[in-house]
C-alpha cells in the first residue's frame, strides 16, 4: 500500500506541475511573451508525461475504476 500511496502523490504533483505551466502560459499570454508561453506549454507536456508514468506504475488493484 505505501508505494501505491507514493505513486498517488507523484501523480498529484505532475498534476500540480501541469496546473503551473497553465498558469505560465497564461502569465506569457497576457505579456505576449513568446518565450513565457512556450515554457508553459513545455512544462504542462511533460507534466502530462510524468503523470501517465506515475498512473502506469501504480498497480491495476489501487486505480479508480476510471483509470482501468
Amino acid at each position: 500500500m505505501e508505494a501505491a500511496v507514493g505513486k498517488s502523490t507523484d501523480v498529484a504533483r505532475a498534476k500540480a506541475r501541469r496546473v503551473k505551466g497553465m498558469i505560465k502560459e497564461s502569465d506569457g499570454i497576457a505579456l505576449d511573451d513568446e518565450r513565457l508561453k512556450a515554457e508553459g506549454r513545455r512544462e504542462q507536456a511533460e507534466a502530462r508525461r510524468e503523470e501517465a508514468l506515475a498512473r502506469a506504475a501504480r498497480p491495476s488493484s489501487d486505480r479508480p475504476s476510471s483509470d482501468r
